[in-house]
Protein backbone atom coordinates (compact mmCIF):
# COMPACT_ATOMS: atom_id res chain seq x y z
CA UNK A 1 0.00 0.00 0.00
CA UNK A 2 1.16 3.19 -0.34
CA UNK A 3 3.30 4.87 2.60
CA UNK A 4 5.00 1.79 3.45
CA UNK A 5 8.64 1.70 3.23
CA UNK A 6 10.18 -1.30 2.99
CA UNK A 7 14.33 -1.79 4.31
CA UNK A 8 16.74 -4.03 5.40
CA UNK A 9 18.65 -3.57 8.40
CA UNK A 10 19.77 -4.41 12.31
CA UNK A 11 18.71 -3.26 15.66
CA UNK A 12 21.29 -3.18 18.01
CA UNK A 13 21.11 -3.24 21.55
CA UNK A 14 22.98 -3.50 25.09
CA UNK A 15 21.73 -7.18 26.83
CA UNK A 16 22.11 -7.19 30.25
CA UNK A 17 21.63 -10.74 32.44
CA UNK A 18 20.04 -10.52 35.58
CA UNK A 19 21.60 -13.40 37.41
CA UNK A 20 22.61 -14.25 41.06
CA UNK A 21 25.42 -13.03 43.20
CA UNK A 22 25.56 -15.85 45.62
CA UNK A 23 23.72 -19.48 44.99
CA UNK A 24 20.38 -19.99 46.30
CA UNK A 25 16.52 -20.72 44.78
CA UNK A 26 14.60 -18.35 43.50
CA UNK A 27 11.51 -17.09 45.65
CA UNK A 28 9.86 -14.89 42.87
CA UNK A 29 10.03 -13.29 39.64
CA UNK A 30 8.32 -9.90 39.53
CA UNK A 31 9.00 -9.13 35.94
CA UNK A 32 6.90 -10.43 33.28
CA UNK A 33 9.06 -10.38 29.08
CA UNK A 34 8.08 -7.57 27.71
CA UNK A 35 7.72 -5.75 30.67
CA UNK A 36 9.58 -2.17 30.61
CA UNK A 37 11.92 -1.30 33.54
CA UNK A 38 13.19 1.50 35.30
CA UNK A 39 16.82 1.53 37.24
CA UNK A 40 16.67 -0.02 40.63
CA UNK A 41 13.22 -1.59 40.40
CA UNK A 42 13.25 -5.26 42.05
CA UNK A 43 12.57 -7.83 39.33
CA UNK A 44 13.09 -11.22 41.34
CA UNK A 45 13.94 -12.22 45.24
CA UNK A 46 15.93 -15.51 46.02
CA UNK A 47 15.47 -17.21 49.04
CA UNK A 48 17.11 -15.71 52.07
CA UNK A 49 16.39 -17.63 55.07
CA UNK A 50 19.60 -19.72 55.51
CA UNK A 51 21.30 -15.70 55.28
CA UNK A 52 18.58 -14.85 57.96
CA UNK A 53 19.42 -17.30 60.55
CA UNK A 54 23.17 -16.79 59.66
CA UNK A 55 22.83 -13.22 60.41
CA UNK A 56 20.97 -13.49 63.83
CA UNK A 57 23.90 -15.68 64.33
CA UNK A 58 26.44 -13.42 63.67
CA UNK A 59 24.62 -10.91 65.53
CA UNK A 60 24.58 -12.70 68.97
CA UNK A 61 28.15 -13.33 68.17
CA UNK A 62 29.02 -9.46 67.67
CA UNK A 63 26.52 -8.68 71.59
CA UNK A 64 29.07 -11.47 72.99
CA UNK A 65 31.91 -10.38 71.90
CA UNK A 66 31.14 -7.07 73.29
CA UNK A 67 30.53 -8.29 76.43
CA UNK A 68 34.00 -9.98 76.81
CA UNK A 69 35.50 -6.78 75.66
CA UNK A 70 33.43 -4.83 78.22
CA UNK A 71 34.64 -7.54 80.24
CA UNK A 72 38.89 -7.22 79.60
CA UNK A 73 38.59 -3.28 80.03
CA UNK A 74 36.93 -3.45 83.74
CA UNK A 75 39.90 -6.57 84.46
CA UNK A 76 42.37 -3.85 83.26
CA UNK A 77 40.31 -1.65 85.79
CA UNK A 78 41.15 -3.92 88.33
CA UNK A 79 44.37 -4.89 87.78
CA UNK A 80 45.29 -0.83 87.88
CA UNK A 81 44.02 -1.17 90.83
CA UNK A 82 45.63 -3.99 92.58
CA UNK A 83 48.70 -2.36 91.12
CA UNK A 84 48.11 1.16 92.82
CA UNK A 85 47.35 -0.63 95.78
CA UNK A 86 50.61 -2.64 96.20
CA UNK A 87 52.37 0.51 95.35
CA UNK A 88 51.06 1.94 98.29
CA UNK A 89 52.17 -1.56 100.25
CA UNK A 90 55.69 -0.47 99.11
CA UNK A 91 55.58 3.34 99.99
CA UNK A 92 53.83 1.99 104.19
CA UNK A 93 56.44 -1.19 104.39
CA UNK A 94 59.99 1.67 103.45
CA UNK A 95 58.15 4.50 105.85
CA UNK A 96 57.67 1.13 108.37
CA UNK A 97 61.52 -0.02 107.65
CA UNK A 98 62.66 3.95 107.98
CA UNK A 99 61.38 4.04 111.71
CA UNK A 100 62.07 0.85 112.64
CA UNK A 101 66.02 1.90 111.34
CA UNK A 102 66.29 4.91 112.97
CA UNK A 103 65.04 2.66 116.37
CA UNK A 104 67.72 0.63 115.41
CA UNK A 105 70.62 2.82 115.10
CA UNK A 106 69.04 4.68 118.78
CA UNK A 107 68.93 1.20 120.44
CA UNK A 108 72.81 0.74 119.28
CA UNK A 109 73.52 3.94 120.50
CA UNK A 110 72.11 3.60 124.17
CA UNK A 111 73.80 0.00 124.22
CA UNK A 112 76.95 1.44 123.27
CA UNK A 113 76.45 3.91 126.68
CA UNK A 114 74.62 0.97 128.92
CA UNK A 115 71.20 2.28 128.49
CA UNK A 116 69.29 -0.53 127.09
CA UNK A 117 70.01 -4.24 126.46
CA UNK A 118 71.25 -6.01 123.63
CA UNK A 119 68.03 -7.89 123.51
CA UNK A 120 66.49 -4.49 122.04
CA UNK A 121 69.34 -4.06 119.61
CA UNK A 122 68.61 -7.56 118.22
CA UNK A 123 64.91 -7.19 118.24
CA UNK A 124 65.35 -4.09 116.57
CA UNK A 125 67.39 -5.37 114.15
CA UNK A 126 65.09 -8.29 113.26
CA UNK A 127 62.66 -5.58 112.89
CA UNK A 128 65.00 -4.15 110.32
CA UNK A 129 65.14 -7.09 108.41
CA UNK A 130 61.80 -8.20 108.74
CA UNK A 131 60.68 -5.30 106.87
CA UNK A 132 63.14 -5.35 104.49
CA UNK A 133 61.35 -8.22 103.19
CA UNK A 134 58.34 -7.14 103.15
CA UNK A 135 59.27 -4.91 101.03
CA UNK A 136 60.70 -7.13 98.31
CA UNK A 137 57.19 -9.12 98.87
CA UNK A 138 55.58 -6.02 98.17
CA UNK A 139 57.47 -5.09 95.29
CA UNK A 140 57.19 -8.50 93.44
CA UNK A 141 53.04 -7.82 93.96
CA UNK A 142 54.08 -4.19 92.44
CA UNK A 143 55.50 -6.07 89.15
CA UNK A 144 52.50 -8.63 89.72
CA UNK A 145 50.19 -6.35 89.34
CA UNK A 146 51.69 -4.21 86.63
CA UNK A 147 52.45 -7.94 84.36
CA UNK A 148 48.72 -8.77 85.31
CA UNK A 149 47.90 -4.82 83.90
CA UNK A 150 49.47 -5.56 80.42
CA UNK A 151 47.80 -9.33 80.29
CA UNK A 152 44.47 -7.42 80.93
CA UNK A 153 45.30 -4.94 78.20
CA UNK A 154 46.30 -7.43 75.69
CA UNK A 155 42.66 -9.08 76.41
CA UNK A 156 40.92 -5.99 75.71
CA UNK A 157 42.81 -5.72 71.69
CA UNK A 158 42.32 -9.68 71.23
CA UNK A 159 38.32 -9.16 72.57
CA UNK A 160 38.26 -5.97 70.00
CA UNK A 161 39.87 -8.00 67.30
CA UNK A 162 36.98 -10.10 67.53
CA UNK A 163 34.03 -7.80 67.63
CA UNK A 164 35.47 -6.03 64.49
CA UNK A 165 35.40 -9.98 63.20
CA UNK A 166 32.31 -10.43 64.09
CA UNK A 167 30.51 -6.82 62.86
CA UNK A 168 32.38 -7.52 59.49
CA UNK A 169 30.20 -10.75 59.08
CA UNK A 170 27.59 -9.01 60.03
CA UNK A 171 28.15 -6.49 57.04
CA UNK A 172 29.06 -9.16 54.81
CA UNK A 173 25.53 -11.04 55.87
CA UNK A 174 23.41 -8.07 55.48
CA UNK A 175 25.34 -7.47 51.41
CA UNK A 176 24.49 -10.45 50.48
CA UNK A 177 20.64 -10.49 52.01
CA UNK A 178 20.21 -6.82 50.18
CA UNK A 179 21.83 -8.83 46.76
CA UNK A 180 19.38 -11.27 47.18
CA UNK A 181 16.64 -8.65 45.46
CA UNK A 182 17.48 -8.34 42.16
CA UNK A 183 16.78 -5.09 40.86
CA UNK A 184 17.15 -3.87 37.06
CA UNK A 185 20.83 -1.82 36.55
CA UNK A 186 19.62 1.17 33.96
CA UNK A 187 16.39 1.56 32.24
CA UNK A 188 15.03 -1.02 29.82
CA UNK A 189 13.12 -4.35 28.67
CA UNK A 190 12.90 -7.76 29.81
CA UNK A 191 13.51 -9.79 26.52
CA UNK A 192 12.96 -13.10 28.30
CA UNK A 193 12.91 -15.08 31.13
CA UNK A 194 15.91 -17.91 31.86
CA UNK A 195 15.01 -19.15 35.09
CA UNK A 196 11.35 -19.86 37.03
CA UNK A 197 9.94 -19.45 40.48
CA UNK A 198 11.74 -22.56 42.68
CA UNK A 199 14.65 -23.38 40.89
CA UNK A 200 18.04 -23.69 42.76
CA UNK A 201 20.75 -21.25 41.14
CA UNK A 202 24.75 -21.43 41.38
CA UNK A 203 26.33 -17.77 42.51
CA UNK A 204 26.07 -15.71 39.30
CA UNK A 205 23.21 -17.92 37.93
CA UNK A 206 20.75 -16.06 34.95
CA UNK A 207 17.48 -14.90 36.10
CA UNK A 208 16.29 -12.79 33.77
CA UNK A 209 17.74 -10.80 30.35
CA UNK A 210 16.86 -7.54 29.27
CA UNK A 211 17.66 -5.12 26.67
CA UNK A 212 19.35 -1.59 27.55
CA UNK A 213 16.67 0.58 25.57
CA UNK A 214 19.17 3.76 26.03
CA UNK A 215 21.91 2.33 23.98
CA UNK A 216 20.06 1.32 21.04
CA UNK A 217 20.79 2.18 17.34
CA UNK A 218 19.77 0.97 13.82
CA UNK A 219 21.39 -0.19 11.07
CA UNK A 220 19.99 -0.09 7.75
CA UNK A 221 21.91 -1.33 4.43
Amino acid sequence: PAGIVAGNGRIEATEINIATKTPGRVVEILAREGDFVTAGMVLARMDIQVLQAQLSEAQAKVREAENAWQTAKAIVLQRESEYAAAQAVVAQRRAELDAADKRLRRSQRLVGEGATPQQEVDDNNARVLGMQAAINTALAQVAAARAGIEAAKSQVVQAQSVVDAVKATVKRLQADIDDSELRAPRDGRVQYRVAEPGEVLDAGGRVLNMVDLSDVYMTFF
